[in-house]
């Protein structure tokens, strides 16, 4: 019985993106999919001086209407400004010396194609976190890629041979557990339940990059959390 996950890359998800990861035997991650600018695929939040500070990975200008796997980064990216960035802000954080490196590595690697950047950091982070789930590229799954919504989710599980599927809780209204179960596919959500750490400001700010959940917590904490922290409903 295969369990699958399907989601659009973000570049350094808060920890319910891999929740959802360790939660599948398969994850496909979208890379033939509508760029967003006003989403979270090429930025996020992290904590600075005890409150909520976006940053980001500046893109080359494109048209808005292309796929990820079409973007680029810019040709300006600094690197370093950006480890600079992430270093002002947790230098002082417990974990920042078990962390930083990973940073690192993701960061300055060079590719410039924003969705195999992106996919590159997604299993560096799962490597670095003890997650083992298979990660698949959504366009060399063989199926109508011109399919939407539902109807391609359906077809990715069919392709991949899932008997259940598992999306984030956001898909509440998007998708019909009775049209999956018509198709022999179980639908499942995950809802993250709060998790709270100690941090550096005095009132806990939730919701962060994934950044900040390693940079506050050794490892085995946030292997309880990935594994045991959700419902699926």
């Amino acid at each position: 019985m295969t369990t699958a996950a399907i989601m659009q890359p973000y570049f350094f998800p808060y920890i319910g993106y891999f929740q959802l990861i360790a939660a599948a035997d398969l994850f496909v991650v979208y890379d033939n999919i509508k760029y967003t600018k006003k989403g979270w695929i090429n930025r996020n939040r992290m904590l600075l001086n005890g409150t909520d500070a976006m940053f980001s990975l500046p893109l080359k200008k494109d048209s808005d209407s292309l796929d990820v796997v079409q973007r680029e980064l810019a040709t300006d990216f600094n690197r370093d400004k950006l480890l600079n960035q992430l270093k002002s802000a947790y230098q002082q954080a417990p974990y920042f010396s078990a962390t930083f490196p990973l940073l690192e590595k993701i960061i300055r690697y060079e590719d410039v194609n924003l969705f195999r950047f992106l996919h590159h950091s997604i299993v560096k982070t799962c490597e670095h976190l003890g997650i083992n789930t298979e990660i698949r590229i959504s366009s060399g799954i063989d199926i109508d890629h011109a399919l939407q919504g539902q109807d391609k989710v359906l077809s990715l599980c069919k392709a991949v041979g899932a008997h259940t599927y598992v999306n984030a809780i956001g898909g509440v209204e998007l998708y019909s557990k009775e049209v999956f179960h018509s198709n022999g596919i179980e639908l499942k959500f995950i809802k993250s339940l709060p998790f709270e750490y100690a941090q550096s400001g005095k009132e806990f700010v939730p919701w962060l990059s994934i950044v900040d959940v390693m940079m506050f917590n050794p490892l085995d904490t946030i292997h309880r959390c990935i594994s045991t922290n959700y419902e699926l409903i």
